[in-house]
């Protein structure tokens, strides 16, 4: 790990190699702050400061927002005069006031930049403005899976560079598993803005590490309390209700956030891959930050075994000979990559390149870590304490004459029964919460499984006593058989809790009706609403719902506002910006 250049003899390099290769990306983190202040001191002299940092995220499900805050904590413990941004409160010419920049921004979708950074993102892009006087490193989080990974990350980065300003250390690209990828790059670009800080470290930030905290790095085992089929017999969907324990987790949770999930990969999916690489599973393998384990063990608890893409490609191309690889991989070949992943899995890539299977050490060095899976809580803390639920719909289907499953939602649908138990950890969403004002309404538009947050806020807004009014616009194929959560929501009616409910089943007429033409037809309704500070709510679908619903949304606008087309896009924005429109699509 070490380069031959370092001031260190051979023996001290081999010693040094083996201890840090032994180290977790926390142990190395802590390592390089401790080494960068000096030895510890019982009451440490102030620091002189290492100067200004602004850190500026842009977030969709938490995790650069999460990762700004750990910056900005450790900025601090170095004499940084730190403080973090979000995109969606900051102007483009804001960055010519500053003199020290960290970027942390994820991807979302196919290298679309996140809800609440779009505005930021397109200004940012287009703005002529003098950064010489900036220096900055930007760390990208995405998903490998994706054609575009990284793309928002590396299009700031870009522009930055082009505007003037100065990048102190190259940018990171974060897959999923990005704990060391980030520790490394922070240490990095800290270092680079402060080589000579001398903040200090306070002894007691040697004291034993606290029980353990449930989380991101250390999922909380929870009991599946239940397990519940929520379509009717007929239906030609397969949607669950499951509940799971919290106690004894001190985890909690708002409405409007998710809960992840840790997934095994299923026996059968297993058995294929390692029939496809003709092997037995009881070869041993190497597990980043793990050791030495059975191989087919590690297909099943560690590995991404499924989602096929052009990283897993290359690696493969780097341990086969297949000519029909290597054109498929060429820079002009771009548009032929993209069809052959589409639909197909990582043991589709074997059969078609290895034929002759590969050997294990090879086979495992084509995975990513296998990731959680996020999924919108739809329950409320107060209404179930001590419990979590999840409304999840079971994927499967049929691609280039395979049959598929979604890794997670075929997991809990097929190998969790109630009394086992399933890792998860909470993701807090701050971009989707109800308004601090319990009178304010609330609109909310759910279809399919889209449905699951509105559970949680309707419960949540009963639990409070909150008088605003709520209207939910929920739809799904059949009125018999798909109905979600039906006799709940009756009640909810019932009792006042809610107000409006408005429903479209595509498929129990000749022609198909969504929720987006539901809102159409309500549109006087839907804009008085607004006009008395009603907060517009989506979740579901990113692909085509999200997008046809925030049409609607303007049409409804435009139609019953009496307003111009430009006029309706400026009032609907103006909700983005006031947070009076939230949406947790995926």
């Amino acid at each position: 790990m070490l380069p031959e250049h370092a001031p260190f003899s051979t023996e001290q390099r081999k010693s040094l190699d083996a201890l840090i290769s032994s180290l977790d990306a926390h142990q190395k983190g802590w390592l390089s702050g401790f080494l960068a202040a000096g030895s510890p001191v019982a009451k440490p002299a102030a620091a002189p400061a290492a100067g200004k940092l602004t850190v500026l995220y842009g977030t969709e499900s938490g995790n650069s927002e999460a990762l700004a805050d750990r910056a900005v904590k450790e900025a601090r413990k170095r004499g940084f005069q730190a403080v973090m941004r979000n995109m969606s409160e900051t102007a483009p010419a804001d960055l010519t006031k500053l003199s020290n920049l960290l970027v942390i921004v994820s991807t979302w979708g196919d290298g679309e930049p996140p809800e609440t950074a779009s505005g930021f993102y397109k200004e940012f892009m287009s703005a002529g403005l003098d950064l010489s006087g900036l220096s900055f490193s930007v760390c990208a989080l995405g998903d490998t899976s994706y054609e575009k990974f990284c793309q928002t990350g590396k299009d700031i980065d870009a522009r930055l560079e082009a505007l003037g300003a100065k990048r102190v250390a190259a940018r990171q690209d974060c897959d999923v598993d990005y704990e060391e990828a980030f520790s490394t790059w922070l240490g990095l670009s800290l270092g680079a803005f402060a080589p000579a800080s001398t903040a200090v470290v306070e002894t007691s930030s040697l004291a034993p590490a606290p029980a353990t905290e449930y989380g991101k790095k250390h999922p909380f085992p929870a009991e599946v309390l239940e397990v519940v089929h929520l379509n009717g017999r007929g239906s030609a969907k397969e949607t669950l209700h499951l509940e799971f324990s919290l106690a004894g987790s001190g985890m909690s949770y708002e409405p409007g956030d998710a809960l992840a999930v840790v997934p095994v990969n299923a026996p059968d999916v297993v058995q294929a891959v390692l029939e496809a690489a003709k092997l037995t599973g009881t070869e041993e393998v190497e597990v980043k930050a793990i050791g030495t384990k059975v191989l087919a063990d590690a297909l099943r608890e560690d590995f991404d075994i499924t989602a096929l893409s052009r990283n897993v490609l290359t690696k493969l191309s780097e341990t086969v000979s297949s000519p029909r690889l290597k054109e498929l991989l060429a820079d002009d070949a771009k548009e032929g990559l993209k069809n052959y992943v589409d639909g197909r899995e990582i043991i589709d890539a074997l059969h078609d390149f290895a034929p002759s299977g590969l050997p294990a050490a090879s086979l495992a060095g084509l995975f990513r870590k296998l990731p959680p899976r996020l999924y919108s809580i739809a329950s409320s803390p107060l209404a179930h304490p001590d419990q979590v639920h999840l409304t999840v719909a079971a994927v499967r289907y049929q691609t280039h004459g395979r049959s598929r499953k979604g890794v997670c939602s075929t997991y809990l649908a097929d190998l969790v029964k109630p009394g086992d138990h399933a890792e998860i950890f909470v993701q807090p969403n701050k971009n989707f919460r109800l308004p601090a004002d319990g009178s304010a309404p609330v609109i909310m538009v759910g279809p399919g499984t889209g449905v699951a947050p509105f559970r949680s806020f309707v419960e949540h807004r009963a639990a409070l006593g909150s008088t605003g009014r709520n209207w939910l616009f929920m739809g799904d194929q059949h009125y018999l058989y798909d109905f979600l959560y039906q006799l709940e929501w009756q009640d909810h009616l019932k009792n006042g809790t809610l107000t409006r409910l408005d429903v479209a089943f595509s498929r129990d007429q000749p022609e198909k009706i969504y929720v987006q033409q539901r809102i159409r037809e309500r549109a006087a309704d839907l804009y008085a609403w607004l006009e008395d500070g009603a907060h517009f709510y989506v979740c579901g679908d990113a692909s085509r719902m999200a997008a046809d619903v925030h049409e609607a949304l303007i049409t409804a606008v435009q139609t019953a506002g009496g307003k111009s087309r430009e006029a309706a896009e400026a009032y609907v924005e103006e909700l983005k910006k006031t947070k009076r429109y939230q949406r947790d699509v995926y």
